[in-house]
C-alpha cells in the first residue's frame, strides 16, 4: 500500500515512516499542504496520512481536494489536537478515521486496515490466480493454503499484478506503487523484483505466470 503522510515534525515523520516501510508500506512524506496537493496528483496513493498544525494551514483544509477525487484515499488524521469537539471537526470534515498523538503503531495499522476495508466496501475477498491467494488487506500471501514469505515490494508488485490478472501493467504504474519520492530505482530494478518473484512463485507452486511486454509492462496470468 502506498500511502502519503503529510508531516511537519522531522523526528515524528522519520520514525512513522521506518516503521511502516518494514511492514511493507511505501510512504511518501511531505510536510506542507502546497506539496501534499502536489503529491496527489501522483497515482497510486491509497491512503493518506494526514496532521492538522502544518506550516501553511490545518491539513482539514486538504479534505475538500480529496473528496473531490475520482477514487479518493482513506485519510486518517493524526494530531495533537484531541478534544472532543476537535476530533468531532475533523470526521465531520470528510476524515474517515482521527487519532490522537500519542499514538501505538498496531493501533494505527488496525486502523488503516479498518478504514481500507470501509472503503472498498463490505468484507474484502482475497485476490485468487491459480493455487495463488492473497489478501489484500492483511498483505499476506498464500499458495495452496501455505504462506509464501515475500519481501515488501514483491508485496507491493504481486498485489499491482493480481489486481489486474490478465491485463498489461504499465512499468510507469507498477514503479508508482512500489517507489516512493525518495526511491532512486535503477533502470533495471523493476525487473530484478519481477524476476525474483517469477521464481518464489515457481518454486511454491503458485500456478502463476508473469509475462512481459519489452519496454511497456508486465501481465499475471494463471499458468
Amino acid at each position: 500500500m502506498r500511502i502519503l503522510l503529510v508531516e511537519d515534525e522531522i523526528e515524528m515523520a522519520a520514525a512513522l515512516r521506518a516503521a511502516l516501510a518494514r511492514r511493507g508500506f511505501v510512504v511518501d512524506r511531505v510536510r506542507t499542504l502546497e506539496d501534499a496537493h502536489i503529491a496527489l496528483k501522483e497515482a497510486g496513493v491509497r491512503a493518506v496520512l494526514l496532521d492538522r498544525r502544518l506550516p501553511d494551514g490545518d491539513g482539514l483544509s486538504l479534505l475538500p481536494v480529496l473528496r473531490a477525487m475520482a477514487d479518493p484515499p482513506p485519510v486518517i488524521v493524526l494530531t495533537a489536537l484531541g478534544q472532543t469537539m476537535e476530533r468531532v471537526e475533523g470526521l465531520d470534515a470528510g476524515a474517515d478515521d482521527y487519532l490522537v498523538k500519542p499514538f501505538e503503531l498496531d493501533e494505527l495499522l488496525a486502523r488503516l486496515r479498518a478504514v481500507t476495508r470501509r472503503r472498498a466496501g463490505a468484507a474484502v475477498e482475497p485476490l485468487t490466480l491459480g493455487a495463488l491467494s492473497f489478501d489484500m488487506v492483511h498483505r499476506e500471501a498464500q499458495v495452496s493454503g501455505q504462506p509464501l514469505q515475500l519481501p515488501r515490494r514483491e508485496i507491493a508488485l504481486l498485489d499491482v499484478l493480481l489486481r489486474r490478472a490478465g491485463r498489461v501493467v504499465l512499468r510507469e504504474t507498477i514503479e508508482a506503487a512500489l517507489f516512493g519520492f525518495d526511491d532512486a530505482p535503477a533502470s533495471n530494478t523493476l525487473d530484478s523484483h519481477v524476476s525474483r518473484l517469477r521464481r518464489r512463485l515457481s518454486d511454491a507452486g503458485a500456478g502463476v505466470a508473469i509475462h512481459a511486454l519489452r519496454g511497456v509492462g508486465y501481465m499475471a496470468k494463471a499458468e
